[in-house]
């Protein structure tokens, strides 16, 4: 197992020097100037030049790649052009939120999903597989801005039933910072009231996000399911006068399990990628909105750090799936 998760985690590197240097050249293909919009139209020619000069700017493309690099590998992703700050710092501070929304979304998704997806497949070709299917179509159809917009106006506008946009009320104080995630730190700390407040705030965005998550993984947990339903060691097994609680648990669904594990790992990365939108709806102060803010203003140093957040996490959730092919088969471990 030991060498199987080195193999995996062996290719992370070569990932993220890929990632860095793409996303690093592509910037430079921009036809603007990051320190021009920086300083504004304002600002003096002799004041572009310092600044420049300040941020390496004025070095070959091939030299400031070098530069980056040698920085990246002691953990300096450079310094903000918009916010002035190093990018680590800024990233320190609104990973933890799309962290915590992805999160939940995920959750909302594999609690709503599976269940129907098996549902759905138990009871092929009836009312309720009809019913899942419809339900799927509609998830995979909506655009995550619309479905945001009708939850804030039925849900927060019209019934009051849950609050609006942020992390937390505006008269409730976030608790100690020990991981970033408020409803983590809060069960950390026992402030229940935090605690709370965090959830509440957290159900609107997670639904928005995970909706379209929630019906890719339903129609995939159906298909495997249905597949898994033919085989023959399944009707030997009802054959035997097993329930049918233990012919599904026990056969059925730990057989469907792996491609199902494969579609949350994809689904993962689609969530942290999709809160974009979600963050500037809910104006939910992650990385998201980060990132959309930093393309705007030209911000390259931040929009590299995001990206290579991103190039980090997502193979390391799919590391993660391939560890759980290999304990539900340990065949996989041999390839």
């Amino acid at each position: 197992m030991t060498t199987f998760i080195i193999r995996r985690l062996g290719g992370l590197v070569f990932v993220i020097f890929g990632v860095s240097l793409l996303t690093f050249f592509l910037a430079q293909l921009v036809p603007a100037d990051p320190v021009a919009a920086a300083l504004g139209s304002n600002a003096r020619n002799e004041q572009v030049e310092a600044y420049r000069q300040q941020l390496g700017l004025d070095q070959p493309v091939v030299t400031q790649y070098a530069i980056y690099m040698g920085r990246m590998l002691q953990g300096d992703l450079g310094a903000s052009i918009r916010t002035r700050r190093a990018v680590a710092d800024d990233l320190r501070d609104y990973l933890p939120a799309t962290i915590e929304l992805t999160l939940a979304a995920l959750f909302v998704t594999i609690l709503i999903g599976i269940p129907l997806g098996i549902l759905a497949a138990l009871n092929r070709n009836t009312w309720i597989d009809g019913g899942a299917r419809i339900l799927a179509l509609i998830g995979g159809a909506m655009p995550i801005f619309y479905v945001g917009l009708v939850l804030l106006g039925v849900f927060y506008r019209q019934l009051q039933w849950l609050p609006g946009p942020g992390r937390l009320d505006s008269t409730v104080q976030p608790p100690t910072n020990i991981t970033g995630l408020y409803t983590v730190d809060a069960l950390l700390t026992g402030n229940w009231l935090v605690f709370g407040n965090a959830v509440s705030h957290l159900i609107l965005p997670a639904i928005t996000l995970g909706l379209f998550s929630t019906a890719v993984l339903l129609r995939m947990t159906r298909s495997s399911m249905l597949e898994m339903l033919g085989q023959d060691y399944v009707r030997t097994a009802k054959a035997k006068g097993l329930a049918q609680r233990l012919v599904v648990g026990r056969h059925v669904f730990k057989n469907a399990l792996p491609p199902i594990l494969t579609i949350i790992g994809i689904l993962f990365g689609s969530l942290l990628s999709g809160a974009v939108l979600t963050e500037t709806i809910f104006n939910w102060p992650g990385i998201g909105r980060y990132a959309t803010t930093s393309v705007t203003t030209l911000d390259y140093p931040a929009v590299m750090g995001v990206a290579l957040v991103a190039a980090v996490i997502y193979p390391l959730v799919n590391t993660l799936v391939d560890i759980g092919y290999s304990v539900i088969d340990p065949r996989v471990r041999t390839h």
